[in-house]
């Protein structure tokens, strides 16, 4: 009887530790999996918006994972940051604007970008909706609210002077990132600088309509308004890093666009508690994107050379930039 009990005794030890051992295996295996996973950081072009969210439907469903990688998504802290730290290597990737990596490439800073995200400007004139102003020749005589960037004093002149009107007749008045309060107060009659998707929907919740004025229709080269930017050090060093990169947020991107309320409710749980999110702003703002980060015939992110060669030559022609930029250096396909 005795020796029963010990043989019973024995193999449920041995049992115990047979699972112990498998345990302790699964947790190993575990381990290992997430420290083959290999850190990527990006830096956002602003706080979490609605043209992020491809990047966190991505986290979220484990594609980034899937390509064996752990993205770490930042933001910036000042609006100059992602470029800066970009070409510094600090970070491994951005989002910035296409004007803007050509504008770093006309001063010697080695940045490329990788992949057009929304294909067409953003930054929109906007003018109140019962104002006299109809087309950029009207501006004549009135004042034009802007954050102080050379970009946004390039694309009013063109606009002005493709319509027939004199920029030297236009009062620019620098409000800063102040833009709703400049026109809602009636500070200034007109905007630049502000995004269809953002300001517009706002100053239109707040009771101040406008109409925009499309810069593309007006002289101004049809841009990329945000691009995926990344060292040239690192590109030649890492390039199979940034295809999977590129793998993980289409199959996001893909998924946005077949699933937009679900993309939605995954953006608005990665908020940022110190710029919350207005859902109704961010569908609104989601449902007027999609259509424009797409290309009919090439994959999410391709990236037209003519574009590049484009925008090039009107950044030096406006004198924005004072060398010409190579347009080819300046972007790739991956």
């Amino acid at each position: 009887m005795k020796k029963n009990l010990l043989l019973m005794i024995s193999a449920l030890l041995l049992m115990l530790s047979a699972c112990g051992q498998s345990e302790k295996a699964v947790s190993n295996g575990k381990q290992d999996s997430e420290e083959k996973l290999q850190k990527v950081t990006l830096m956002l072009d602003w706080y979490p918006n609605a043209v992020h969210s491809f990047l966190y439907v991505a986290e979220e469903k484990g594609y980034f994972k899937e390509q064996g990688l752990d993205v770490e998504i930042q933001m910036p802290a000042d609006t100059n940051d992602p470029l800066r730290l970009v070409a510094a290597d600090k970070i491994d990737m951005a989002i910035s604007y296409q004007p803007q990596v050509l504008v770093a490439r006309g001063e010697d800073i080695p940045v490329v970008s990788f992949a057009a995200l929304v294909r067409h400007p953003l930054n929109q004139l906007m003018v109140p909706t019962n104002g006299d102003i109809q087309s950029p020749k009207d501006l004549e005589g009135k004042s034009i609210g802007y954050p102080s960037i050379p970009l946004n004093e390039a694309i009013i002149q063109t606009m002005i002077e493709s319509d027939g009107g004199k920029y030297d007749k236009v009062k620019m008045v620098d409000v800063g990132w102040d833009l709703i309060p400049a026109i809602a107060t009636k500070n200034t009659d007109a905007l630049i600088g502000a995004y269809i998707n953002h300001e517009k929907l706002l100053l239109e919740k707040e009771g101040h309509p406008v109409r925009t004025i499309n810069p593309v229709d007006y002289g101004v080269p049809d841009y990329y308004e945000l691009v995926l930017v990344a060292s040239e050090n690192a590109l030649k060093e890492n390039a199979d890093v940034f295809k999977k990169f590129i793998a993980a947020i289409t199959k996001g991107q893909n998924d946005v666009v077949e699933h937009p309320k679900e993309a939605l409710s995954i953006l608005l749980n990665h908020e940022n508690q110190s710029s919350p999110l207005d859902e109704d702003i961010e569908s609104k703002s989601l449902e007027m994107l999609l259509p424009l980060m797409h290309s009919n015939n090439q994959p999410f992110g391709y990236q037209d050379p003519s574009t590049w060669e484009n925008v090039a030559q009107w950044l030096y022609e406006t004198k924005v930039i004072k060398k010409k930029a190579t347009a080819e250096e300046a972007f790739i396909n991956l």
